[in-house]
């Protein structure tokens, strides 16, 4: 296996963290949202504070750690993809800036009417910054960011079929996986009451996962035929085990079996994550740019590793040990909100 493929593997595992760590805290955002009034969706915005809360920000360290990648292992793509790209890539930006400081601030604030404004902030960057990421994720997949510094269309490149159907599936899988995790946090905070309200969220979001997947089936024929070649023959296995396991999910959720659908969700979206990539292998900008091409020299490639693992060594346990103190912290039912 060459040195670029290692590499390359090492980043689409740190992008499908990225989806199901982060994606997860954007999912928490869209419930927020339709967690109901300032008195009545209190206790869901509290639950949903409690699980995303102590570890919300170490989430995209993920996202810095793929771009860094990209940049010094693929430069050729990095340059494509953020000049032709640079749209919707500063709207998720400004989405995840915006996120984070009305998050912050929605917290220390007194008053309902800013506690209502930095909560209604917060809630529509949790749904625009995924939507954006998506819309990004289907511009390269379609083969319509083409190599060098702005070449592809601006505004074309990203508002499309494909986009949009990317943008839509990742906020439904954001509220998916986000409906899941909570289902299992409310159990674990004691409250029964709670899990149903999300039990119940997390089946519709999984139903409506599941539409929007099997509708972008046309919509991948129709405009990304290279995509969709792929991922009904390599990639195809990776597409099955992605249906089974979220079959799976609404069984578990079903019979309430919510830690053991925490790892069948999970499993879902990281098959048809890694069902993307496998699909248009060994192509990086489709259609005609494979990773060989857009590889830096050998010796970064090396170095990049090699401190890629260095950071893991240390980032990893960190990281875990974090996830696990949270899982520990006590569920605050009462105080200002």
């Amino acid at each position: 296996m060459e040195a670029a493929q290692v590499l390359l593997g090492v980043m689409w595992a740190g992008l499908t963290l990225y989806a199901l760590l982060g994606g997860a805290d954007f999912g928490g955002g869209l419930w927020d949202l339709l967690a109901g009034g300032s008195r009545a969706g209190l206790p869901q915005r509290r639950l949903v504070e409690h699980s995303i809360g102590p570890v919300w920000e170490a989430n995209h360290v993920w996202l810095i750690f793929v771009l860094v990648v990209l940049w010094t292992g693929f430069p050729p793509v990095f340059a494509a993809v953020m000049s032709t790209l640079y749209i919707p890539l500063t709207l998720a930006a400004f989405g995840i800036i915006g996120r984070g400081a009305a998050f912050a601030f929605r917290k220390s604030s007194t008053e309902l009417w800013q506690q209502r404004l930095f909560g209604a902030a917060f809630a529509l960057s949790s749904v625009l910054t995924p939507f954006f990421l998506g819309t990004v994720a289907g511009a390269v997949a379609s083969g319509r960011v083409p190599p060098g510094l702005a070449r592809g269309s601006l505004v074309g490149a990203w508002v499309n079929p494909t986009s949009m159907l990317g943008g839509i599936l990742a906020v439904a899988v954001c509220a998916c996986l986000a409906a899941v995790y909570l289902c299992d946090d409310a159990v674990r905070s004691r409250l029964p009451g709670m899990a149903e309200v999300f039990r119940r969220r997390a089946l519709a979001a999984a139903a409506v996962t599941g539409v929007v997947a099997l509708g972008g089936i046309g919509v991948l024929h129709a405009d990304a035929p290279r995509l969709f070649t792929g991922l009904t023959h390599r990639a195809l296995p990776l597409v099955l085990a992605s249906a089974v396991l979220g079959v799976a999910s609404i069984a578990l959720l079903w019979l309430r079996r919510y830690l053991l659908v925490r790892g069948t969700a999970a499993l879902a979206v990281a098959a048809v994550m890694w069902g993307w990539p496998v699909a248009q292998y060994p192509l990086m900008l489709p259609p005609a740019v494979s990773f060989r091409q857009a590889a830096a020299e050998p010796a970064v490639i090396t170095a990049v590793l090699a401190v890629a693992g260095a950071g893991a060594l240390l980032v990893l346990p960190s990281i875990a040990w974090l996830l696990a103190v949270q899982h520990r912290l006590p569920f605050e039912r009462g105080g200002p909100g």
